[in-house]
């Protein structure tokens, strides 16, 4: 997963935050969250879901594993740090605080994106966990 990662985060800082390939035409932050043990910050290419320009939604799917992806775990322990977004010209880093959503505000969120991208209704398919949906708000 490394290998594939470093090549999205390399398309999106070479294409403005618009990478190519399997996250053509989807949209994609870069999340540089700070690992809670290591305290070394860890980039994620991460697809969201756009809510304006001051806050975005992100999924721990784990493309449907059976356990919360590493960031999601690094994020709960420090939920203040960076991303960046881009416009397919400029790409900026901004820093934001991270809320995790529950309940019905984590449902209707989540089937929204389910909606857009129907790889995330299969992610739901393929686990038993719910998945977390993570509000993203720029401080």
């Amino acid at each position: 997963m490394s290998d594939f990662n470093d090549q999205v985060i390399a398309d999106f800082n070479a294409n403005g935050g618009k990478p190519g390939g399997y996250f053509k035409d989807a949209p994609v932050l870069l999340l540089h969250a700070i690992g809670a043990k290591s305290g070394v910050e860890r980039t994620q290419p991460l697809m969201f879901l756009p809510q304006d320009d001051n806050r975005w939604f992100v999924f721990a799917s784990y493309a449907g594993g059976p356990k919360d992806p590493s960031w999601f775990h690094n994020i709960v322990a420090q939920p203040e740090f960076d991303i960046s977004v881009g416009d397919g010209t400029t790409i900026e880093r901004l820093p934001v605080r991270a809320r995790v959503l529950e309940g019905a505000e984590r449902d209707a969120t989540y089937a929204r994106q389910a909606s857009l991208f129907p790889q995330f209704a299969d992610y739901a398919e393929k686990t038993t966990r719910t998945i977390p949906v993570v509000e993203l708000t720029r401080r």
